[in-house]
C-alpha cells in the first residue's frame, strides 16, 4: 500500500560476545525510510550493514534502541517484511511456481487467490513461461528473479535485499538491477538494499547510506538525483560515485582516501 512502509530506526546499538569480549557491531544508528523510498546501504565488510538488515527483518531481536514499522516496534519476522539474499535459496525439488508460492505459506488467502498472485508475480519478473521448470533448469539470474517474485508475492510493506546480485556476472547483474528498479518503482515498494557495489547503490537508490566499521555507524547520507542515478555514463553519476568512494575510504585510515568498488 502507498501509505505503508515507513521504517524508523532510532539510536540502535548491537553488541556481540566474541571470545569472551564484547564487540560493538552497530553504534547509534538513526535512519528513517519513507514509504516507497529505496535506500542503499554501502560499506566495507565488517561495517555492520548485514547485521542491520537482520535486525530490520526480525531475525535478531537482541539489540538496544528501537526499530519501528508504521509506528509499531518490530517483534520478529512477519509477512510485512520480505528479504532476498545473495543466494536464491530455491528448493531444487519444487517447480518455479511452487517456490514462489512458498511466500504465501502463512497467508490466509484462499487457494485460487494464491495461484493468481503467483501467476502475476512470475509475469512481473518475466518468468511466466518457466512456471513449471525446476531450479536446476534455470540460469543464476533467472533463479534470482524467482527469489524476488517469492519475496514480493505476499505484498510486503518493505523489501530487504542483502547483496542480491553479488554472485552474478556483470552483464546479468546490470540487467537485474534495471529489472529490480522497474519492479520496485512500478509497485511502489519501500526497499532497503545492502551492497558493497557503489554503482549498484547509486543506480537503485533514492539515498545512499555510507557506513564506517568498528563500530558500525552511519558516516553520511547522500541523496541521489533521479535523472543522474539512471545514467551511469553521466558526469553527475561519476561525481557521486567518487564522493561515496571517498567517504568509504575515510572510514579506513590505512587506505589512501578511497576504496575499490
Amino acid at each position: 500500500m502507498p501509505d505503508q512502509g515507513t521504517l524508523e530506526i532510532r539510536n540502535v546499538f548491537k553488541r556481540f560476545e566474541v571470545a569472551g569480549r564484547t564487540v560493538e557491531a552497530l553504534s547509534g544508528i538513526d535512519l528513517s525510510v519513507a514509504p516507497g523510498e529505496f535506500v542503499s546501504v554501502v560499506g566495507a565488510s565488517g561495517c555492520g550493514k548485514s547485521t542491520l538488515l537482520r535486525l530490520i527483518v526480525g531475525l535478531d531481536r537482541d539489540y538496544d534502541g528501537e526499530i519501528l514499522l508504521d509506528g509499531r516496534r518490530l517483534a520478529g519476522p512477519t509477512l510485512d517484511r520480505a528479504i532476498v539474499f545473495q543466494e536464491h535459496r530455491l528448493f531444487p525439488w519444487l517447480r518455479v511456481e511452487d517456490n514462489v508460492a512458498l511466500g504465501l505459506l502463512k497467508s490466509a488467502l484462499p487457494a485460487p487467490e494464491k495461484r493468481k498472485l503467483v501467476r502475476e508475480h512470475l509475469e512481473l519478473v518475466g518468468l511466466s513461461a518457466f512456471a513449471g521448470a525446476y531450479p536446476a533448469q534455470l540460469s543464476g539470474g533467472m533463479s534470482q528473479r524467482v527469489a524476488i517474485a517469492r519475496a514480493l508475492v505476499n505484498r510486503p510493506d518493505i523489501l530487504l535485499l542483502d547483496e542480491p546480485f553479488g554472485a552474478l556476472d556483470a552483464l546479468t547483474r546490470a540487467y537485474l538491477q534495471a529489472e529490480l528498479r522497474r519492479i520496485v518503482r512500478s509497485e511502489g515498494i519501500t526497499a532497503v538494499l545492502v551492497t558493497h557495489d557503489v554503482e549498484e547503490a547509486i543506480f537503485l537508490g533514492d539515498r545512499i547510506v555510507v557506513m564506517h566499521p568498528r563500530p558500525g555507524r552511519i558516516a553520511e547520507i547522500l541523496p541521489v538525483d533521479a535523472a543522474s542515478g539512471q545514467d551511469r555514463a553521466s558526469t553527475s553519476f561519476a561525481h557521486l560515485r567518487e564522493t561515496v568512494l571517498t567517504g568509504l575510504g575515510a572510514g579506513h585510515p590505512a587506505l589512501p582516501g578511497r576504496l575499490a568498488a
